[in-house]
């Protein structure tokens, strides 16, 4: 997973590196809370503070919620054993949330499209949304100054529940993240952040858009309506704009934590995601220490959750209730992925020593970040014993009885050479496969078999039928049957748009209680 091409010779100050985490945990509950009672409003706001009663405590964000799941994840699994699939189970067991991407992430999982299907099917509203990259933070604190391995561990989070450029926007705050823990120069980070995801890609377009706003001189109010006129076709709550509002209140903000916010806040629409990133980022840059107070004292030093499920599962009652607990627990997990990846910068209580050559290397990382562009977003994978083996579809899952269905059906990882096997699909009465419906391969060790098959599927009752293939491997008696879903098209629909207006009109009624007169 790993690069080891380049040994690590590079040191993290210990205390500067903890100062830095809890800064990002403190910015991240700060932003938020200063986005809250503006989240969904599309207007331009205009707040310099905090417009709650807050008694020293946050406003509960999902933001937030989510990344104490990853933790958790990480510390149960180890952190190099996390994949995609195993943090779409801990989303499916401990997340609350029915709306948008995540309600869709959750009933796709129980109908066995997990990840990344469970990102890219059934899902053409919120693909592109925000709901991946506001919760990126916590592979930035495990990997401090890695963005690449930040990278990798985005992709696992994001496609649970996004694809394409959602998936990008996670990349793109976690490399950024990543970097700011030994890079200050906001627009360095920015350039790290842009080499991490495709040129043309619509989230490099918005973050370009800000940036060339703010050479030119462009106030404030007309950057934002550029970006607003930018990703109009897109529509609202979708990551584009919401990224480029982020780097808007960075750059505009020049350094200053409470106006960066601020602005980030006032650009509207996913106001809690937006705000709680610039806080985060910058809370990186200047540590704990280098917050003012003033942003700190009102909302104290707890964590308020709103979307985790406790009920029945007591490890949950363990997660992390202060930022301290939470900072010394990412650490510590920081710690453990250096003793597993020397390759990484070692973080120790000695002085930092991050050579030139190494922050060079930070903005070239194009083999190791195109693995990630070229995976598909259809292509769902089993672990066999001896290795394993994958079918990517065509354009999704969905069939239609009748009519042909591309499948690529592949064995990778076999810990055996020059070995032959097959792939034979076990097919129901009236159902046809091209070629044949089985299939012999021969790989090689750390080589790709690969067949292309048509599918012609008969006709089945339900949504969703799941088709046995079975995969023999020539020495071995005895075959593997795994299941791949089918949906059928048209029999599928996840409209949470009902949920999320619910959703906004109780938050609207708890700011009308709340808001300062």
């Amino acid at each position: 997973m790993y690069d080891t091409s380049v040994p690590s010779a590079q040191q993290i100050n210990l205390e500067t590196y903890r100062d830095k985490v809890l800064g990002c945990w403190t910015g991240k509950n700060i932003g938020g809370t200063i986005g809250a009672p503006f989240e969904g409003q599309r207007e331009v706001n205009h707040a310099t503070f905090y417009t709650q009663e807050l008694g020293g405590k946050p406003a509960p964000n999902d933001d937030l919620d989510l990344q104490l799941i990853w933790l958790l994840a990480a510390e149960e699994n180890g952190i190099y054993h996390l994949n995609e699939r195993i943090l779409g189970e801990y989303w499916l067991t401990n997340i609350t949330g029915p709306w948008n991407e995540y309600g869709i992430c959750k009933a796709n999982i129980r109908n066995g499209l997990v990840p990344p299907l469970s990102g890219s099917c059934n899902n053409d509203i919120w693909k592109y949304s925000n709901g991946a990259w506001i919760r990126s933070e916590i592979w930035a604190c495990i990997f401090p100054g890695s963005p690449d391995e930040a990278a990798q561990f985005a992709y696992f989070d994001s496609c649970c529940d996004h694809c394409g450029e959602g998936i990008y926007a996670e990349i793109f705050t976690a490399t950024m993240e990543s970097a700011a823990f030994i890079v200050s120069d906001i627009r360095e980070i920015i350039r790290i952040g842009l080499s991490r995801i495709p040129a043309g890609c619509r989230i490099a377009r918005s973050v370009k858009l800000a940036c060339e706003s703010y050479d030119k001189g462009i106030d404030f109010l007309t950057a934002r309506e550029a970006m607003v006129k930018d990703s109009a076709d897109l529509g609202w709550f979708q990551a584009p704009a919401n990224i480029g509002f982020v780097i808007i209140g960075l750059l505009y903000g020049e350094g200053d934590f409470g106006k960066s916010v601020c602005l980030a806040n006032n650009c509207g629409d996913d106001t809690d995601c937006t705000a709680g990133t610039v806080g985060a980022i910058l809370g990186i840059v200047m540590g704990r220490s280098g917050i003012p107070e003033e942003w700190i004292k009102p909302i104290g030093e707890s964590i308020q959750t709103c979307s985790i499920d406790t009920y029945g599962r007591n490890n949950l009652c363990d997660l992390p209730k202060t930022l301290d607990e939470l900072t010394d627990r990412a650490v510590k997990l920081a710690l453990a992925a250096q003793r597993e990846n020397p390759t990484l910068p070692q973080i120790v209580p000695l002085p930092e020593n991050i050579t030139a050559e190494y922050r060079e290397k930070l903005l070239n990382s194009e083999p190791v970040i195109k693995r990630i562009w070229s995976k598909s977003p259809y292509e769902l994978t089993f672990d066999l014993p001896y290795g394993r083996f994958s079918v990517d579809y065509d354009n999704g899952s969905e069939v239609v009885p009748g009519e042909s269905k591309k499948l690529t059906l592949k064995m990778s990882h076999v810990r055996f050479i020059e070995k032959v096997g097959s792939f034979k699909l076990l097919l129901p009465d009236g159902w046809m496969a091209q070629p044949a419906a089985e299939c012999v391969f021969t790989v090689k060790h750390s080589h790709i078999a690969a067949v292309a098959m048509t599918l012609i599927p008969g006709d089945f009752t339900g949504a969703y039928f799941y088709l046995p293939v079975e995969i023999r491997l020539c020495d071995r008696f005895n075959p593997v049957v795994v299941h791949i879903p089918l949906q059928r098209k048209g029999s599928v629909s996840h409209n949470t748009s009902q949920i999320c207006q619910d959703f906004y009109d109780a938050a609207d009624r708890c700011k009308s209680r709340n808001q300062k007169v």
